[in-house]
């Protein structure tokens, strides 16, 4: 069974007019009223195996229980060659020198305080390129399989600003312009309950996000940046990272199941792989 989400986006891409091909040959990139199309199921390496729990006993652990043997690495998509690579770490934001203990104590204290392992959104950037896109003339749809559920951002391209009727939220306001090939996404209006990365990179709600994505025959590259002066010392601009078109599509992602705090015998976590 579809999800709602999924359903739109079957429409939405139904709706689509006929693309055209920018050139002949291997390098070939669709095109829709100019642009080229983002349109696809992307394959980007993130993975979320390092949140399954494993167990060991009685005992059952975030990632991997000491001793246990290392996750085997997902399956090749049938038709993308070899998998995207996890970018290598670390890639971290850096800190004003009287937050630093702050990060430090969250990163310790990552059971108890991650909000994803308390089935909340990861957030942006943190959640990394789309899994899934569906462009259209003035709105491009992102989609995401992620740790904690399915989620989708919807964001205008057609030059309307931000919108000032919403409240704050774990996503935050994104609108989109092209510069040339490349599509510019800027996400405002952020709530402070997410985190830039997996070891308590907090920010504030001060945050603003500069996304840009651009495609290459059948690759995608994505980097992001995070702007939040009242914590961080510069701009944290992520490395790029690289998605391959993949014909195995997203599915319904699984019920979220936060665990039981109580039953907590100690704080250690998996390795924050992205």
């Amino acid at each position: 069974m579809k999800t709602t989400w999924e359903i739109a986006a079957l429409g939405l891409a139904a709706a689509l007019p006929v693309v055209a091909l920018a050139q002949s040959g291997s390098d070939e990139v669709p095109r829709l009223d100019g642009h080229p199309d983002l349109s696809g199921t992307w394959d980007n390496g993130s993975g979320i195996d390092f949140v399954r729990a494993d167990t060991q006993g009685e005992s059952i652990c975030i990632g991997r229980c000491p001793g246990s043997a290392p996750a085997a690495p997902p399956a090749a998509p049938a038709n993308a060659g070899a998998p995207a690579a996890r970018p290598p770490g670390p890639d971290r934001p850096r800190y004003r020198a009287e937050f630093q203990a702050r990060v430090a104590e969250l990163d310790a204290n990552q059971v108890q305080e991650d909000p994803v392992l308390r089935c909340n959104p990861p957030g942006v950037p943190r959640m990394g390129p789309p899994d899934k896109i569906v462009q259209r003339a003035e709105q491009v749809i992102f989609l995401y399989d992620d740790v904690s559920g399915n989620f989708f951002r919807i964001i205008p391209t057609d030059g309307r600003g931000h919108r000032d009727d919403v409240e704050p939220g774990n996503l935050g306001d994104a609108v989109g312009h092209w510069e040339g090939d490349t599509l510019v996404v800027e996400t405002v209006n952020f709530n402070a309950e997410t985190w830039l990365t997996d070891d308590g990179s907090f920010h504030t709600d001060k945050l603003r996000v500069v996304e840009r994505l651009s495609r290459d025959a059948d690759t995608l590259t994505w980097q992001a940046t995070a702007y939040d002066p009242d914590v961080l010392t510069e701009p944290w601009q992520m490395r790029p990272r690289t998605a391959r078109l993949t014909d195995v599509d997203i599915v319904e992602a699984a019920p979220c199941i936060e665990r039981s705090i109580g039953h907590m015998v100690d704080k250690s976590s998996h390795d924050n792989p992205r």
